[in-house]
């Protein structure tokens, strides 16, 4: 099963993520906010992650995270920043995941206020990712909301407030992958050692 620490901001966190066997860190180049408006301290610059990616071994994927921006943006930092994987996070047309995947695999992600739209298992992207309604606050919401996807046979990642303590709940539904950033922090965009070495062992453990 791949394993996404997202919302990477520090060198040393990125290389705990890769020792621990992470399948790929997240670096959040669009604005994150609190359900209040706040912005949070996951946002980095395509400088910043060029250069915390370029520190990392080969079998670990840098996805960029992006929200809105239209494809020739996206392109262009994805070139700055040296990343390897788009995942486009608000309401992108399907044309635009079309134009970004000739250059780059595209994981979609969509916001849950309910249970999955089946339809969605036709969006043109490589991956689907489930988030919670208000992305970043670290809110889980009923795992039962994927059945409608997974029944569709989708490739599936789960997001949305997982952590050490949930995860067994998750790991149920056999996903392809899981998305794991607010639940193993010490403060927004500060990965907590002790929570990151949790989650992996919480995984292991349950598979």
């Amino acid at each position: 099963m791949v394993v996404k620490v997202c919302g990477i901001t520090r060198l040393e966190d990125a290389l705990l993520a890769e020792a621990l066997g992470a399948s790929a860190v997240g670096f959040v180049l669009a604005p994150s906010v609190t359900p209040k408006g706040r912005t949070l301290r996951r946002r980095v610059t395509p400088e910043a992650a060029r250069e915390i990616g370029l520190a990392l071994g080969p079998f670990v994927t840098r996805v960029g995270v992006f929200v809105n921006e239209p494809p020739e943006a996206v392109l262009r930092l994805m070139e700055r920043a040296r990343l390897q994987v788009a995942q486009l996070h608000g309401d992108e047309p399907p044309e635009w995941a079309l134009e970004v995947r000739k250059h780059y695999p595209v994981i979609k992600a969509f916001r849950l206020s309910g249970p999955a739209d089946p339809s969605w298992a036709h969006y043109p992207a490589d991956a689907l990712l489930l988030d919670g309604k208000t992305p970043g606050s670290g809110q889980a919401w009923p795992r039962d909301w994927a059945l409608p996807l997974l029944d569709q046979g989708a490739r599936l990642i789960l997001a949305g407030g997982l952590n050490p303590e949930n995860l067994p709940e998750a790991l149920t539904l056999n996903p392809y992958g899981l998305d794991v950033s607010s639940g193993v922090e010490e403060s927004p965009g500060k990965k907590s050692p002790v929570r990151l070495r949790a989650f992996f062992a919480a995984l292991q453990s349950n598979l």
